[in-house]
């Protein structure tokens, strides 16, 4: 049971899909939680209980209000790199204990060592969380199990084939519950402090085999075909910048034939394996289907 001095822990991102989920893990704990967003109206969906702060990266100082008080912050940076400082400093100027989430760029294997902007990004803000003494926990998720939404999930709702480059290529997809059962443990326990911790699933899959798990999922087989990495620059136009569809791709080609990089950071910190993709393509299912 939570004390009645427990601080709150302020969420930013908290209308993300990992966000939201570490929201309510966090209530489920009976922590009391805050959460920042730009904007208001999105987090009408949220707990009663959340308290709602509106803010934003860019905007250091608005941060202030929903920090004082605050033990706690998960950083789930969503915005250009220039206030980054400023709002580390602000971090460390009124919480204890910061918990970011970052890339696994420091992995040693082939699929996380790829040029990436975003990785560049996150590494400096580790070295500003360091460089101020705060208890800090770095989490480094890899790929998620939920990407596949936005991948695949189209066509296999419109009954076609699937076509996407290097079917062959393996990772061991997270399911972001368990992401966010780390991140809440992590936020309101103790021992964590200094921790820097890769996330994944418990077993390396081709992507043609994570779409069959979801064909087997919804009871039909769904059909993959290889796509070119041209084909897939082409279809990335407009919805992607180009330099993350480079970065996919050059993962993707340095994970063929070679299994994933498994890390045993969710049983270490939950005490239970992570979910199978098998499970979470099943509990998943409905957003797969027409209609959805």
């Amino acid at each position: 049971m939570k004390q009645t001095d427990t601080p709150p822990v302020l969420v930013t991102g908290a209308t993300g899909r990992v966000g939201r989920l570490v929201v309510h893990q966090l209530l489920d704990a009976g922590i009391p939680v805050r959460a920042l967003t730009r904007h208001p109206e999105a987090a009408a969906t949220l707990p009663a209980k959340v308290e709602v702060f509106t803010g934003d990266l860019t905007v250091p100082e608005s941060l202030d209000p929903a920090l004082s008080g605050a033990g706690a912050v998960l950083l789930v940076w969503t915005a250009p790199p220039r206030t980054a400082e400023a709002v580390v400093e602000r971090l460390a100027a009124h919480v204890r204990r910061v918990v970011f989430l970052s890339s696994p760029h420091r992995t040693p294997h082939p699929f996380f060592q790829q040029p990436n902007p975003m990785a560049v990004l996150h590494a400096g803000i580790e070295r500003l969380i360091a460089a101020t003494g705060l208890e800090s926990t770095i989490l480094r998720p890899g790929m998620f199990a939920s990407n596949s939404l936005a991948w695949w999930a189209p066509a296999i709702r419109a009954g076609e084939v699937v076509r996407w480059p290097y079917g062959t290529a393996e990772s061991a997809p997270v399911d972001d519950r368990d992401l966010a059962a780390v991140a809440a443990r992590t936020l309101h326990q103790d021992g964590y402090a200094g921790g820097d911790y890769v996330l994944t699933g418990a077993e390396s899959l081709t992507q043609a085999a994570q779409v069959d798990i979801i064909g087997d999922a919804l009871g039909r087989r769904i059909t993959f075909e290889e796509m070119t990495p041209d084909e897939f620059r082409r279809l990335s136009e407009g919805t992607a910048p180009s330099a993350a569809a480079e970065m996919l791709l050059a993962a993707w080609r340095s994970a063929v034939g070679q299994p994933a990089y498994i890390s045993t950071a969710v049983t270490d910190i939950l005490g239970t394996p992570p979910r199978t993709f098998r499970q979470w393509a099943v509990d998943h299912a409905g957003a797969f289907t027409r209609g959805s």
